[in-house]
């Protein structure tokens, strides 16, 4: 509470508050303190009330027949009071109000989310593009300074002062910058408020508003200064201190560097703005400093920075460098998101190889892991990495061999113990019946029968598509035998030029196929026809053909080959190959075919 003296040229004694309008002062003398009671007075001075209104309140309170509805009429006039004395009240309704807040968001969240909605909004944003912006400004500065002839100088000063080099550039590249701001109470000195800039070394607030006061009052007093006139700036070095007095208030801001002068008008509009939302805070101010915290957001209007960036490079090392990160990012998440479906495409085709189980598998940074059982059998996991383009060596595989019964490993574990011909193929069902087929040597064919029962997972032995690789050979050589047909001229049994030329052909194939006959026990029998052309008679073309067949008999016996099984047949002309190939050349009926038997040794 502030006190009152008498001013010692008037003898006039201090004016006091009027309880109806506390701007309006009535003067005290001796016959007032007659007509008041003392504790009337009191209350007055106190509270600010005049007392027959506090009786009344008191009275209407007191009394056990009041109403709801008077009530309602005297608690709006009786919180307004109270707030006007102090903020006992405020405090004391601060454990309700928090009370309720939370019974609020316990029954209903939306209730309050959708009140500070359209606050936490815009604050947000702006947090974040202020916060944005000051960073792609420092870090401009600090990439547009690294490589210039000044770096060095500050290279050199940020080791001395243990400071880091964008702050000394920050520093070196700095116009002006606010650093702090002050709101002092005129009439008593003391600190109300004070708010500091980021990445600035905080000074004791209330020491540095206790030096601002005594240097005005220093000033006031030991020089002739008129009345109204204020302090306005102080220098101390890189340091200056702006003043702008308010009728009740003062706002100091610690600047350093140049600043212009269109800051003070910032400085004027915060302290007018202050004024306006606390003049009764301001006018009644008894110490209570907590009032004035909602004046901190007009003090950090005023902490302006501005630093020497030209105009037209619009961040541009800033921006280059976040473009580059952005690119490196960019290309290293195509690598990286490419060597991951790699992964994922070598996994997936792993599992799906017959004969491997994959247990586990992680992807590291620079190595990938992979472990599980494998057959021998199955396919190389090395092979699939290739297939799949990833470097083997940045995979550490570990497999435990084990035998796999799934019917394609099988099929090659049966194909690898009975040393299946090429000409073989071997498939093994679901049930573990094991089919071959196609064409392989007698030998084998009797020693699969005997061997499958030794290759696990084989439960039963199909054969009835394979065929002896002898048998078809035999069918091979009967089939050379059978096209050969030896021409002879009209009317003779001497061959036609170049006809006998075939005769070797036919004698080794009819050894081949004689001693393979008997190799698989079966009997052949061989026959061979004349023919003649339907020129002459018929009787004279029978013998004519006869001697033809005999002719080729003849041959094969100087050859040595045994022809008792053999026949000789004479058709004359009775077997014409073609009516209109006859037509056009008669000498392909002149010939000498052949005809093959093969009969099973039993029969």
């Amino acid at each position: 509470m502030n006190e009152y003296y008498p001013d010692e040229s008037t003898d006039k004694l201090p004016e006091v508050s009027n309880g109806s309008n506390p701007h309006e002062t009535l003067p005290l003398n001796n016959n007032h303190k007659e007509a008041t009671d003392e504790l009337s007075e009191l209350r007055s001075l106190l509270l600010g009330i005049e007392t027959a209104q506090l009786d009344k309140l008191y009275k209407q309170l007191e009394n056990s027949q009041i109403q709801a509805e008077d009530i309602s009429r005297l608690l709006p006039e009786a919180v307004i009071l109270r707030t006007m004395q102090d903020q006992k009240l405020a405090e004391a309704m601060v454990p309700t109000v928090e009370k309720a807040i939370q019974s609020s968001v316990k029954q209903d969240l939306n209730v309050l989310s959708e009140a500070f909605f359209p606050i936490i909004g815009p604050a947000t944003r702006k947090a974040i593009s202020t916060a944005l912006s000051e960073m792609i400004q420092s870090l401009n500065q600090t990439l547009e300074h690294s490589m210039s002839p000044q770096s060095f100088k500050w290279r050199l000063e940020a080791r001395q002062t243990g400071k880091t080099f964008a702050e000394v550039v920050l520093l070196r590249t700095l116009i002006y910058q606010v650093e702090q701001v002050f709101l002092i109470h005129k009439e008593t000195g003391l600190l109300l408020q004070n708010v500091l800039a980021p990445q600035v070394a905080a000074q004791d607030p209330d020491l540095v508003s206790a030096m601002l006061t005594a240097i005005q009052d220093f000033v006031k007093d030991s020089f002739n200064v008129e009345k109204g006139e204020a302090l306005q700036s102080l220098q101390f070095g890189e340091l200056t201190i702006w003043i702008e007095e308010g009728p009740q208030a003062v706002l100091a801001g610690i600047i350093r560097g140049n600043a212009p002068q269109e800051l003070r008008l910032v400085f004027q509009n915060a302290i007018e703005k202050i004024h306006l939302k606390l003049h009764r805070e301001l006018h009644d101010f008894t110490g209570e400093t907590k009032l004035f915290s909602i004046s901190k957001a007009y003090l950090e209007e005023c902490l302006e920075v501005r630093y020497k960036v030209p105009s037209n490079k619009r961040y541009v090392y800033a921006w280059s460098l976040l473009s580059a990160i952005a690119i490196a990012l960019g290309v290293w998440s195509f690598f990286s998101l490419r060597e991951q479906l790699r992964w994922n495409a070598y996994l997936e085709k792993l599992n799906s190889q017959p004969g491997i189980v994959v247990i586990q598998a992680k992807k590291g940074y620079r190595k990938n892991f992979i472990s599980g059982m494998r057959d021998p059998l199955a396919i190389d996991p090395y092979l699939l990495m290739q297939q799949a383009n990833i470097n083997p060596k940045t995979v550490i595989s570990q497999w435990q061999p084990y035998v796999s019964l799934e019917p394609q490993i099988i099929a090659k574990r049966a194909a690898q113990l009975l040393q299946t011909p090429k000409t073989v193929s071997l498939r093994v069902d679901p049930n573990g019946i094991l089919y071959a087929t196609g064409n392989a040597p007698r030998q084998w064919i009797l020693e699969a029968k005997k061997s499958w029962r030794l290759i696990p997972g084989i439960t039963q032995y199909i054969d009835k598509n394979l065929l002896e690789l002898e048998l078809q050979e035999l069918q091979l050589y009967r089939q050379q035998i059978e096209q050969h047909q030896l021409l002879f001229i009209e009317g003779t049994t001497e061959f036609l030029p170049g006809e006998s030329n075939k005769l070797p052909n036919i004698v080794f194939a009819i050894k081949k196929l004689s001693s393979l006959a008997k190799s698989l026990g079966k009997d052949v029998r061989f026959e061979i026809t004349g023919h003649t052309n339907i020129t002459g008679t018929e009787q004279r073309n029978m013998i004519l053909s006869q001697a033809r067949s005999s002719r080729i008999i003849a041959y094969l016996n100087s050859q040595g080959i045994n022809t008792t099984n053999f026949t000789t047949v004479g058709v004359g002309s009775s077997q014409p190959l073609n009516t209109r190939l006859i037509e056009q050349n008669q000498q392909v009926n002149r010939r000498v075919s052949f005809k093959v038997f093969l009969i099973d040794a039993h029969h």
